[in-house]
């Protein structure tokens, strides 16, 4: 194995892509919300993730293109898509949504569920 390979396998591992159940997506700003309020969020999302040991992948962006009515909070593979993330928000989604299996309904703006692959 090449030492690329080792440092993307290593990458993949710490990403948590094998066991990941969820994948996260934070929008900070700066155009929906103040880049100090997503910033906020993502380091309370980035510490519970780590304390609750949940299985999730989790990315910070800078653009999911709605430019207002962030921070935006994204989670697939449900698709569904959390605006006004506060971290008090952040931790009822991690709650209910992660932890229990029930999206927080009142906070939902969209849903775009990932369909299964095109059989070819």
């Amino acid at each position: 194995m090449s030492k690329d390979d080792k440092k993307i396998a290593s990458g993949l591992k710490k990403a948590g892509v094998k066991g990941a159940h969820h994948h996260l997506f934070l929008c900070l700003g700066p155009e929906c919300a103040p880049m100090k309020e997503g910033e906020k969020v993502w380091k309370y999302l980035k510490e519970e993730v780590g304390e609750r040991g949940l299985d999730v992948m989790r990315t910070k962006a800078a653009c999911v293109r709605i430019c207002s009515g962030g921070p935006w909070l994204i989670v697939y593979p449900e698709g569904i898509w959390y605006g006004g993330v506060t971290v008090e928000r952040c931790a009822r989604i991690l709650d209910e949504h992660l932890g229990q299996g029930r999206p927080v309904r009142e906070w939902i703006a969209a849903e775009n569920p990932l369909r299964p692959p095109c059989a070819g």
